[in-house]
C-alpha cells in the first residue's frame, strides 16, 4: 500500500493557501529529539538563526549568490531548469576545512537517474564559503550529526541550486523520492518567486507514514535522518504565465566515514 501523507493544519499565507500546507514547525531544543523519534525536523526562519546563534540577516547576505550559478549540464530528462554548485568540506569539532574541488557521486541505488556518474559542478564562490555564517552553519551542522551519530570527523557537501520555470515547468528532485545515501540531510529554502508547486513530501523509508508541506519562509529549513526517510519536492510551475519563476534552495548532506565513491579514511 502507498504511504499515507499526513498534513500540517496550520496555515499558509493567502497566496499559497490553496496549493499547501505550513510545515511542521519545531524548536532548535527540540530539534534531536523530532530527528530521533520521526527522522525529519522543520525549523522555521528565526528558529534557525537561533540554532546558529546569530542574526538572521548574515544568511540573508548569502542570497545574492543564488542569482550566480551556471546550468546543470548533467540531467539526464534532456532538462534546462536547473543551476547549481557544488563544493566540499570537512569538519572535526569546531575545525571546518574546504578540500580540493571534486566530483559529486551517487550510487544508483541512491539515485536512479544520475547515479554511477562523476558529475562535476562549478563550485561556490570563495566570498560565500569565507563568510563566517558559512562557518557557523557547517560546524552546528556536523554538530548536530555527531549529537544523533557520536562525535566523529564528517565529510560534508554544499549544494546551491536554483529550479526555474524557463520552459514552463521545474523539478527540485527528478530523480523522485529518495534518499542520498548519507547521514543528515538539510534542506534550506532561500527563496521562491512567482511559482506554485514545490511540496516537500517526506515517507518513512521502513514504514507507511508520511507528511506534505509547503517551504515558503525563506531561511526555514528541513532537516532528515537520511537512513530513515525519503523525501522529494513537487515540480514547479510559474503563476503568472510569461514571467520568470524560480525556487532557489541550499541543500547540505554530512557523511560519516568518506565522501561517497572513496574508501572510509582509515580502512
Amino acid at each position: 500500500m502507498a504511504p499515507t501523507l499526513a498534513t500540517s493544519r496550520a496555515a499558509l499565507p493567502p497566496q499559497l493557501a490553496a496549493e499547501g500546507f505550513a510545515p511542521p514547525l519545531t524548536t532548535p531544543a527540540e530539534l534531536a529529539w523530532h530527528l530521533r523519534t520521526q527522522g525529519y525536523a522543520v525549523l522555521g526562519a528565526s528558529a534557525v538563526a537561533q540554532w546558529l546563534g546569530l542574526p538572521l540577516g548574515e544568511l540573508d547576505a548569502l542570497q545574492p549568490s543564488w542569482s550566480d550559478l551556471p546550468p546543470d549540464e548533467h540531467l539526464k530528462d534532456g532538462g534546462r531548469y536547473r543551476q547549481r554548485r557544488h563544493t566540499c568540506f570537512t569538519v572535526e569539532g569546531d575545525v571546518l576545512a574546504q578540500v580540493p574541488h571534486r566530483a559529486h557521486w551517487q550510487p544508483v541505488e541512491y539515485n536512479a537517474l544520475h547515479g554511477g556518474m562523476q558529475r562535476w559542478f562549478a563550485p561556490m564562490r570563495a566570498d560565500v564559503v569565507q563568510q563566517p555564517v558559512w562557518r557557523r552553519l557547517m560546524v552546528r551542522f556536523a554538530a548536530l550529526a555527531s549529537e544523533l551519530r557520536g562525535p566523529r570527523p564528517w565529510f560534508v557537501e554544499a549544494h546551491q541550486f536554483r529550479i526555474d520555470t524557463a520552459d514552463g515547468i521545474g523539478r527540485p528532485t527528478p530523480e523522485g523520492a529518495h534518499r542520498d545515501g548519507v547521514d543528515l540531510v538539510a534542506v534550506a529554502l532561500v527563496g521562491r518567486h512567482n511559482v506554485k508547486g514545490g511540496e516537500t513530501r517526506v515517507f518513512e523509508a521502513a514504514g507507511r507514514r508520511g507528511e506534505r508541506f509547503t517551504l515558503v519562509e525563506p531561511w526555514s529549513m528541513l532537516l532528515l535522518d537520511d537512513a530513515r526517510v525519503i523525501h522529494e519536492s513537487t515540480p514547479i510551475q510559474p503563476v503568472r504565465e510569461g514571467e520568470r519563476g524560480w525556487r532557489d534552495t541550499l541543500v547540505v548532506t554530512c557523511r560519516a566515514g568518506a565522501f561517497q565513491g572513496d574508501d572510509p579514511v582509515g580502512a
